[in-house]
């Protein structure tokens, strides 16, 4: 299968949820995805607005936001709060983390309460639900995906971006192993170049989690490819 510049950039979502991210960084992140043909932009709460009236006339790049991040450890009714207030101010799509903590501590129930808690609150708008894979063990992990089947979601994502590590396509065979075709994958952490990308895509993931730069260099180097990669 051909993977296309414009193919790869559609499924990539940039992110500017850094502590520091400020007003020029989400300019400078439209401004790429205007021109490069950028599928999602995913920022934090307090910058959806100013997103959204950056891409006024550009209903192609959806604004994703982010909720309970990084650390998915708050109630389910500021969850559900803030949930609501991030689709009201324009989001398409809402990254969720899972209350990893509380998985850990063997509250299946209470995990997944929670998600379903957020994900009928928004419902129709996509909801990933992000789990960390890089500090779950093997029963963890399938435990964490057996929950996003029943609760709803539309992605399993494997991590933040923020963990010790980046996701491999060993974390990503696992999960598509787990849920076969009943659920997509995103992938995020560690994703800087087009090779990376390209496992991670035979592995299972169609959407991936990228900061900016490593974004434009991806799409670069499909570019510089002229028809695509080979996956």
């Amino acid at each position: 299968m051909l993977l296309t510049a414009s193919a790869v950039a559609r499924m990539i979502d940039l992110s500017c949820v850094r502590t520091v991210s400020n007003k020029a960084d989400i300019e400078a992140m439209v401004k790429a995805a205007l021109k490069y043909g950028f599928g999602q932009v995913s920022v934090l709460q307090s910058f959806i607005p100013y997103t959204r009236e950056l891409l006024h006339g550009h209903p192609e790049v959806h604004v994703v936001g982010n909720v309970s991040f990084p650390s998915g450890s708050d109630s389910t009714s500021l969850k559900v709060a803030q949930a609501r207030e991030m689709v009201a101010a324009g989001c398409d799509e809402l990254d969720l983390v899972m209350n990893i903590g509380a998985l850990r501590s063997g509250d299946l129930a209470g995990v997944e309460r929670d998600l379903r808690a957020v994900i009928d609150a928004v419902r129709p708008t996509p909801v990933k639900v992000i789990i960390e894979i890089m500090v779950l063990t093997l029963e963890e992990t399938e435990q964490a995906c057996a929950i996003c089947l029943r609760a709803g979601a539309a992605f399993v994502k494997t991590g933040t971006g923020w963990g010790h590590r980046g996701t491999t396509p060993e974390d990503v065979r696992l999960i598509k192993s787990l849920v076969g075709d009943r659920i997509r994958i995103k992938a995020s952490g560690g994703i800087r170049d087009l090779d990376t990308l390209a496992k991670l895509y035979q592995a299972g993931a169609t959407r991936f989690g990228v900061n900016l730069q490593s974004g434009i260099d991806i799409v670069d180097e499909c570019l510089a490819l002229g028809r695509g990669i080979e996956v």
